[in-house]
C-alpha cells in the first residue's frame, strides 16, 4: 500500500468494543503505545516470549485490520543469554490517543484514575494472560506483576479489584516494586470471571483446584 492509500484506509478504522476492553488489559500488562509525531497518533506494540507465541498470534488476529505485518521473531540478548521474542505493531492512528493519554505520564506508564470504569471481566482476563500468574496450585493466590506502577497506583487497582469483583487483593512489596496479590480465598471467583476469555494455550496459568 502506498502512503496515500494507507491514510485513506486508516479513515475506515474504528476500535470495536472488544478491542477497547482488550486494550485496557494490555495497557495494565506488557502492551505499549508509541508515538512518532508528538502525540497526534499512536501505535500499539505487542511483544512476548517464545513461550507465548500463540498468545501473540491471537492478539494479532484480534487487531488484524490494524496491522500490516504479521508477528515476527526477534532475538533478544541479555547478560550473555539469547532468547526469542515474538512481536507486532499496529498502524499509527488517532484512535489510540485516548488510551495513551490515560495510561501514560510522559514516558512512564501509569494507572488511570478512572480505571474502575474500564476494568471489565474481559480486560481483567487479558491483563492476567499478559502479566499474571498463580503462585501455586496449593496456595491458589493470584499475582499481578505491577512493579512498574507506584504504590498509590497499585493500591488503586487493589481497591477496584475489591469493589468491582469482591476479590481479597493487596499490594505485596518486592525488590523492584509492588505486586498485587489476590488471596486464594478469592480464587474460585477469579477463575469463574476470567476463564471464559482465556485462550486454550494460556489456560495453564489457571490450574483447576481439586
Amino acid at each position: 500500500m502506498r502512503s496515500k492509500e494507507i491514510e485513506e484506509y486508516k479513515k475506515s478504522l474504528n476500535l470495536t468494543d472488544e478491542q477497547r476492553e482488550v486494550l485496557v488489559g494490555l495497557m495494565l500488562g506488557d502492551g505499549h503505545l508509541e508515538t512518532q509525531n508528538g502525540g497526534r497518533t499512536y501505535r500499539l506494540k505487542i511483544e512476548q516470549s517464545e513461550k507465548h507465541k500463540a498468545y501473540v498470534e491471537h492478539l494479532y488476529r484480534l487487531f488484524a485490520e490494524w496491522v500490516r505485518t504479521p508477528p515476527q521473531q526477534k532475538v533478544v540478548r541479555s547478560r550473555g543469554h539469547e532468547s526469542v521474542n515474538w512481536w507486532f505493531q499496529t498502524l499509527s492512528h488517532g484512535a489510540f490517543r485516548f488510551y495513551a493519554h490515560q495510561f501514560y505520564d510522559g514516558a512512564r506508564k501509569r494507572v488511570p484514575k478512572l480505571i474502575h470504569r474500564w476494568l471489565s471481566p474481559r480486560a481483567l482476563a487479558y491483563w492476567f494472560m499478559d502479566d499474571g500468574s498463580v503462585k501455586s496450585a496449593q496456595s491458589r493466590g493470584v499475582i499481578f506483576n505491577t512493579q512498574g506502577f507506584t504504590l498509590k497506583e497499585v493500591e488503586l487497582l487493589c481497591k477496584v479489584l475489591k469493589d468491582k469483583f469482591t476479590f481479597m487483593a493487596k499490594p505485596r512489596k518486592q525488590k523492584e516494586g509492588y505486586q498485587i496479590y489476590i488471596s486464594g480465598d478469592s480464587y474460585e471467583r477469579f477463575r469463574a470471571i476470567v476463564e471464559p476469555y482465556l485462550i486454550p494455550e494460556m489456560r495453564y496459568k489457571l490450574p483447576k483446584s481439586d
